[in-house]
C-alpha cells in the first residue's frame, strides 16, 4: 500500500542520515516528503523527495515522521520515529545527552547493543515508546551500493595513504584550533593525502583556514560528502566528534586529540606535536588495537549489510500494526514541549 512519509531535520548534517531512508521509501513505492527547519532550512534531498513547508507537512498527514533531530513536531500526524543524529560519544551525562527521553517519540530505532540496552530499559520503565535495533541508515552507504563518490575523493591521492580529519563544534572539545599547524605541516609534506572536514557549526574563521589547505595534498569535504569521505580514508584524526564512532564501524584506526572519554580502540594524545608519531602508529595497527576496533564496532553497530533503512521501515510498520505492544500515554511534559515547539516554529494551526 502506497503511503506518504515525512523526513524531519533541524541541521544539514541530518541529510546523509535521511537520504538512504528516502531511497528505501522510494524503492517501496511510497511518497517521500521532507520538512527542514532551523539550520537545515533551505536544504534539500534529491528528487523525487519533495521539500514542504510546515503547514503542508501538517496537511499531508503522513503515515510516519522520521526525525534525525532531538525533537519532532508532535502536532504532525503519524508515528514519530527517532533515528538519532549521531552515536553516543559521551559529550554529556546520560540525563542530558544521548539517552534523554523527551516524550515526543513512539519508536526509537537504535544503532547497536550499546544503544539498544539502555533505551529498552527506559522503555520498560516509561512505557510510552517502543525500541527496535535496526542499525543506522546513515551508514548504509558504507556497506553497499556505488563506491564511486568515495573513489573520486580518493583519486587525487594516487598511491598515497589517505587521512581524514573531522572535528566537533563544541569549543572545549574541538581539536580544530589546536591541530591546525600540525595538520598544515603534514599536508605540506605531502606523503599522505588529507580529506578535511568540520562540523557545520564550527566558526567561519576555522572553515577559512582549513579550506585554504586544499591543493595537491588535501581537499575540503562538505557535510553531505561525509560518509563517502569515511569510506575513502584509511585513518581518521578527530576529537570527541561522533564521526569517530562512524569511522570505527569500518574497523579502521582512529587518532583522537583529547577525547573526553578515550577508549582502547582510540589512539588518544594531548600534545599537537605528537601527531606525526600517532599517525605512524595508526598506519601500522598492532593486533591489540585491531581487536579493540572490532569489539567496539560490534558493540555500537554490528550491522554490516547496508540495509538498516529497510529495517527502520519494517520496525515502523510493526509499530503501526500494533506488533510492538500497546504504548501508554505520553507524559504531561510532552504537552508543554509541544507548545514550546509551536512557539518556536510560529505555528498555531490545527
Amino acid at each position: 500500500m502506497m503511503a506518504d512519509y515525512l523526513l524531519f531535520a533541524t541541521e544539514r548534517y541530518a541529510l546523509p542520515i535521511l537520504q538512504p531512508l528516502a531511497l528505501a521509501l522510494q524503492a517501496a513505492g511510497h511518497g517521500v516528503h521532507a520538512l527542514f527547519v532551523d539550520g537545515a532550512a533551505g536544504a534539500a534531498l534529491p528528487a523525487p523527495v519533495r521539500t514542504v513547508a510546515l503547514r503542508d507537512a501538517v496537511a499531508l498527514k503522513p503515515r510516519a515522521v522520521f526525525s534525525a533531530a532531538n525533537w519532532v513536531p508532535p502536532f504532525i500526524a503519524g508515528a514519530k520515529v527517532q533515528l538519532f543524529h549521531g552515536f553516543n560519544v559521551e559529550k554529556r551525562s546520560d540525563e542530558r545527552g544521548h539517552f534523554r527521553v523527551r516524550g515526543l517519540f513512539d519508536l526509537y530505532c537504535t544503532q547497536g547493543p550499546a544503544t539498544t540496552a539502555p533505551f529498552k530499559a527506559l522503555a520498560a520503565r516509561q512505557g510510552h515508546f517502543a525500541v527496535v535495533e535496526t542499525g543506522w541508515p546513515k551508514l548504509d552507504p558504507l556497506f553497499r551500493g556505488d563506491a564511486g563518490e568515495a573513489a573520486a575523493l580518493r583519486a587525487p591521492a594516487a598511491a598515497r595513504p589517505v587521512v581524514m580529519f573531522a572535528s566537533t563544534f563544541t569549543e572545549r572539545l574541538s581539536a580544530a584550533p589546536h591541530l591546525f599547524d600540525a595538520i598544515a605541516a603534514e599536508v605540506a609534506r605531502g606523503d599522505r593525502y588529507w580529506l578535511l572536514t568540520l562540523h557545520p557549526k564550527c566558526p567561519p574563521e576555522l572553515f577559512a583556514r582549513y579550506r585554504a589547505l586544499a591543493g595537491p595534498n588535501a581537499s575540503f569535504v562538505e557535510t553531505e560528502q561525509l560518509v563517502a569521505a569515511q569510506r575513502a580514508a584509511d585513518v581518521l584524526v578527530a576529537d570527541t566528534t561522533s564521526v569517530v564512532s562512524e569511522f570505527v564501524v569500518q574497523r579502521k584506526p582512529v587518532v583522537t586529540f583529547r577525547n573526553r572519554a578515550p577508549k582502547p580502540h582510540m589512539l588518544d594524545f594531548t600534545e599537537a606535536e605528537r601527531l606525526p608519531a600517532m599517525l605512524e602508529r595508526a598506519f601500522a595497527p598492532d593486533a591489540e588495537l585491531q581487536a579493540a576496533l572490532a569489539a567496539y564496532a560490534d558493540l555500537i553497530h554490528p550491522w554490516r549489510d547496508g540495509h538498516s533503512s529497510e529495517r527502520v521501515l519494517a520496525a515502523t510498520e510493526a509499530l503501526l500494526r500494533g506488533e510492538l505492544g500497546t504504548l501508554s500515554r505520553k507524559p504531561l511534559s510532552s504537552i508543554w514541549r509541544g507548545l514550546q515547539i509551536r512557539r518556536e516554529l510560529g505555528y498555531w494551526g490545527r
